[in-house]
């Protein structure tokens, strides 16, 4: 019997190419976590991976080049993954159908600033379809589908993002959404806050026009009461997070199901019998805590409020600081919207990024051999892997960025239905989906209970 030889194919496999397009095969995992947002369809072209989108002139088939883009010949393929979004999102198809044809939002010219996936393609388009202009940059750097952005240029909207952007390709593409001749923003729809403080900064005289702000994310929402408690905030401002629906189907629901899938689908890791350490527990950190509990971990969850830090203690997780595990976990999840890696720094850490990059190194080098690091927070506030890196030379294949890794199509389709008189008007557009059957009160009920048979049911102060 003739032997197999291994040295053979070994010799064989060492022969083959070590790079495919741009993409190396020891790709590290922080880039690839952010795979979960894209089909195969963003790399099955890969032979201009090497031009930067800045440098290219594209044209969609109308003739119209007011975009920036990865690769227009991609939008086949990115119109079906949003059509099948569409399915997933009852509550803003309803309102398209309603009220298409009243074109509500006539004369709104909207720059907006958020994740670019299937799922906000589904509100563009929504607010296209209710008389509104837009145009559009990428909140985050790493979640935007390429072949969606392309299907929405194909389209015929401004959209300027593309997957990997440097941090100063970040902003150029806002500014291209901002400083164009002949058109002004009257509304932002932003998501984290850098959009309404690019304009802030650059063209301040735009606010003139400007009838209001929508601010979806924690981080954006707090920027706007630093603008309001300084006496800066010129506009009324929206904070569509701290809607209920927001916190609880986006923030809970949402994280619930997609801290399991990033995590799976970029280390492909078994969790059961895992340490991990959930810093933060809001609503994002308590869908976090449920998930991994269900899957067998050991959860540690760190918290600075004392309400939370009791729910945490209720919901039979162990409250400590990160410094009493940090060395013993298998997993660090930060979701607080601050730099929770140096929670007992963070009021030092925005003017003395020296302690922040001390205070960093510090905590990953107590880490154990293969920890791995990932942010639910929003952008990398939470994790600074750019300091990490210079600091040490660190190969950062197990410091994961990602944020909400796969977004729940149905809980964004909650979320982002702006239009909304209020919550419960929303949540009820989603209840057919369900097969869901409310129960009325009688006249009698409602006057015994002092409401309105037709709601609402909640006071404001509900969260």
């Amino acid at each position: 019997m003739k032997k197999i030889q291994f040295a053979d194919q070994k010799q064989e496999f060492n022969k083959r190419p070590s790079k495919i397009g741009r993409r190396s095969l020891s790709r590290s995992i922080s880039q690839s976590s952010t795979d979960s947002y894209s089909s195969a369809a963003s790399y099955t072209d890969s032979s201009d991976d090497e031009t930067s989108p800045r440098d290219k002139q594209q044209k969609n088939s109308k003739g119209n080049g007011d975009f920036c883009i990865k690769n227009i010949k991609q939008a086949d393929f990115g119109r079906r993954e949003i059509e099948i979004a569409e399915q997933e999102m009852p509550a803003l198809m309803a309102l398209r159908k309603r009220a298409q044809g009243e074109k509500p939002l006539a004369g709104a010219k909207i720059v907006g600033c958020t994740h670019i996936t299937a799922q906000t393609a589904v509100l563009m388009e929504t607010l296209s379809a209710l008389g509104a202009q837009c145009r559009w940059a990428a909140c985050n750097i790493y979640s935007t589908q390429n072949e969606v952005a392309a299907a929405l240029a194909e389209g015929g909207f401004s959209v300027f993002a593309w997957k990997g952007e440097s941090e100063d390709d970040f902003w150029w593409c806002i500014d291209r959404c901002v400083n164009v001749e002949g058109w002004q923003p009257n509304m932002i729809l932003d998501d984290g806050g850098d959009l309404t403080h690019w304009i802030y900064k650059k063209y301040p005289s735009m606010f003139k026009k400007i009838k209001g702000i929508v601010e979806e994310s924690v981080t954006g929402v707090h920027r706007l009461y630093q603008l309001s408690k300084a006496g800066k905030l010129c506009v009324p401002a929206m904070n569509v997070n701290d809607s209920v629906t927001k916190q609880k189907f986006d923030n809970l629901y949402c994280c619930r199901e997609s801290i399991l899938d990033g995590l799976k689908r970029t280390t492909d890791v078994m969790f059961g019998g895992k340490q991990v350490v959930v810093c933060g527990y809001g609503e994002v950190g308590k869908g976090c805590c449920a998930a991994l509990k269900a899957m067998g971990s050991i959860v540690y969850v760190t918290e600075i409020d004392p309400i939370c830090a009791l729910q945490a203690c209720m919901d039979g997780f162990r409250l400590v600081k990160l410094t009493e595990v940090i060395r013993q976990v298998d997993i660090v999840i930060t979701c607080t919207g601050w730099f929770s890696l140096c929670p007992y720094l963070t009021r030092r850490i925005t003017t003395q990024r020296e302690i922040q990059l001390r205070c960093c190194i510090e905590n990953l080098d107590r880490m154990k051999n293969g920890c791995i690091v990932c942010n639910m927070g929003h952008s990398n506030t939470e994790i600074d892997v750019v300091s990490c890196e210079f600091a040490r030379g660190l190969n950062c294949s197990h410091l994961i960025r990602f944020r909400r890794v796969k977004t729940l199509t149905f809980s964004l389709s909650l979320s982002l239905s702006l239009t909304r008189p209020s919550d419960e008007y929303v949540a009820s557009l989603h209840l057919p989906t369900f097969d869901a059957h409310l129960t009325e009160l009688s006249d009698e009920q409602a006057k015994y209970l002092g409401l309105n048979k037709n709601g609402p049911f909640k006071p404001n102060y509900y969260r």
